[in-house]
């Protein structure tokens, strides 16, 4: 009996092994292995920052991209082969088919571009925009490049002819009377130079000032930061969160303050 037993123990013993199912565990790639790469010149007008999301898998043909305009910035004209699908996860962008209207897209916005499609995407002319991009190759490629799009098909054409708005400025209503000159050096020198500078978003650079008068606990010019952040692509859940990271190297008191503020700049109107 003994000598049956133990044949039928280890038998039984390598066909649960056999049949066990291979373990599989899903590919995560990090936000932090992820590198981002300045858009090429012949491919885009302004300022544009490109991160790799996934490259495709075969059996697979799909790839996907982070892409983030700053405002005014946009594509060159072209199409894709099989088509694209972009997500838009904030800010406020433009699209145009070749022969139609410039359609005006939003956050949450998914925009599908049927094969071989010429168009261009990019950011509006005031506010920055970020989509995720997703396509398919076809023989090796996932886009014909083709010329860039100009000022006027862009819309540029009439902003750049209307007259200029400084004199309705912030800084025109809250020191012009007083001090006219420290008005102009706000308009001309810090936003129409420093703001301007293409080292950082006009997003990132609301959110490095935002945080910097959370900090000084500066209630004044926090507010209008604000507004302007709110422009610029900042959302209340990304203040809240600056908030809750300085209260504990600001101190508290400043950040009481700084919701105070938040609260009225982001009620619905």
């Amino acid at each position: 009996m003994k000598r049956l037993v133990l044949p039928l123990i280890l038998m039984l013993l390598s066909a649960s092994s056999w049949g066990a199912p291979p373990q599989v565990s899903a590919s995560i790639s990090q936000e932090a292995s992820r590198t981002i790469s300045k858009g090429s010149d012949d491919r885009f007008t302004g300022n544009v920052r490109v991160v790799s999301l996934f490259t495709a898998n075969a059996p697979s043909k799909a790839t996907g991209g982070q892409v983030t305009f700053d405002a005014g910035a946009r594509t060159a004209w072209h199409t894709h082969p099989v088509g694209q699908t972009l997500i838009v996860t904030s800010g406020t962008g433009r699209i145009q088919i070749w022969g139609g209207p410039i359609q005006e897209i939003k956050p949450g916005d998914v925009v599908s571009i049927p094969p071989g499609q010429k168009h261009w995407h990019g950011a509006v002319p005031g506010t920055p925009m970020t989509h995720i991009a997703i396509q398919e190759s076809r023989d090796g490629k996932t886009a014909e490049w083709l010329e860039k799009v100009t000022d006027e098909q862009y819309g540029m054409a009439d902003a750049k002819a209307a007259p200029a708005p400084a004199k309705n400025s912030r800084a025109q209503q809250l020191l012009g009377d007083v001090s006219p000159k420290l008005a102009d050096l706000t308009d001309e020198v810090l936003f129409g130079d420093v703001w301007e500078r293409p080292g950082l978003s006009k997003r990132d650079r609301s959110l490095a000032t935002v945080s910097a008068l959370i900090a000084l606990n500066r209630a004044d010019q926090l507010r209008s930061h604000l507004a302007l952040g709110r422009q610029n692509g900042l959302t209340r859940e990304e203040i809240a969160e600056v908030i809750t990271h300085l209260a504990f190297y600001a101190g508290w008191p400043s950040a009481v303050t700084a919701v105070s503020v938040t609260k009225e700049v982001f009620q619905p109107k």
